[in-house]
């Protein structure tokens, strides 16, 4: 088997845009997990072609993306948010990409904002400096899509493929291999985090994250915790924070 796909859904509102993200991935992949992460996430058996794995209580982000895995068994693991639609040839695109480069452990499509826009999808490990700025207040004085763009990687080429730091787990291939070697995701990350944890440890190991546009998906990203402070989400984002960086304390001497 080639291509396993894994779509986690929590809650009603999440349910509802089920019914353009996995059309636009079914046709494209040799199976489909949708994850019902809690109870009610998804009504009945689910849209035809699936299976669905159903937890009794809501879990975090990376152990549903481990338990989609440890349910599949094609070479290669796409996640997709249920608010990420592909185009046609995307799938297509980034595993002709990954094939051809033995190293690429993970491989990113290039994410277009509703309005038409790139997303900024790409982009390079984190530094403290930068996070504060970006979750804190700090953000209205100094807007990170202007004042970051090294971290956004916005004067980067977009025109051909790019070996990139990390990139948003909203929509990703996965090389079953890595995520082996890695031991898959980290489930002690809530929410958040996770994904840039996930390509750290890929960097660590010697695997490559390719951003490829080529593949092109549409994700409306909610970056709920960019229009709001001192909420419960930006807690769980600061507690992500300090576990990433107790794994890898050498990013608190990172400056760029």
């Amino acid at each position: 088997m080639k291509v396993s796909a894994i779509v986690i859904a929590t809650g009603r509102e999440e349910t509802k845009l089920l019914g353009r993200s996995v059309p636009a991935l079914l046709p494209h992949v040799d199976e489909l997990v949708i994850v019902a992460n809690g109870p009610g996430s998804v009504d009945g058996d689910g849209p035809a072609g699936v299976r669905v794995l159903r937890n009794d209580r809501v879990l975090g982000f990376s152990a549903n993306i481990n338990a989609g895995t440890a349910a599949t068994s094609g070479e290669y693991v796409v996640v997709s948010n249920p608010d990420a639609v592909a185009e046609p040839d995307a799938i297509a695109a980034l595993v002709q990409f990954a094939d051809a480069h033995p190293r690429c452990g993970v491989a990113g499509p290039k994410m277009i904002n509703p309005d038409g826009t790139l997303q900024a999808s790409r982009r390079s490990f984190p530094t403290i400096a930068g996070s504060l700025v970006r979750r804190t207040p700090l953000r209205k004085l100094f807007p990170p899509l202007k004042w970051q763009r090294r971290h956004y990687l916005l004067d980067a080429p977009t025109d051909r493929p790019l070996q990139v730091d990390t990139m948003l787990g909203a929509f990703l291939l996965m090389r079953r291999t890595m995520l082996e070697e890695l031991g898959g995701w980290d489930a002690g990350y809530q929410l958040y985090v996770d994904d840039i944890d996930l390509n750290y440890r890929a960097m660590k190991a010697g695997w490559e994250r390719w951003w490829v546009p080529a593949a092109v998906v549409h994700h409306e990203y909610q970056a709920v915790i960019d229009k709001r402070f001192f909420t419960r989400r930006n807690w769980w984002h600061l507690k992500a924070m300090v576990r990433f960086l107790r794994k890898h304390p050498e990013r608190l001497l990172a400056l760029r």
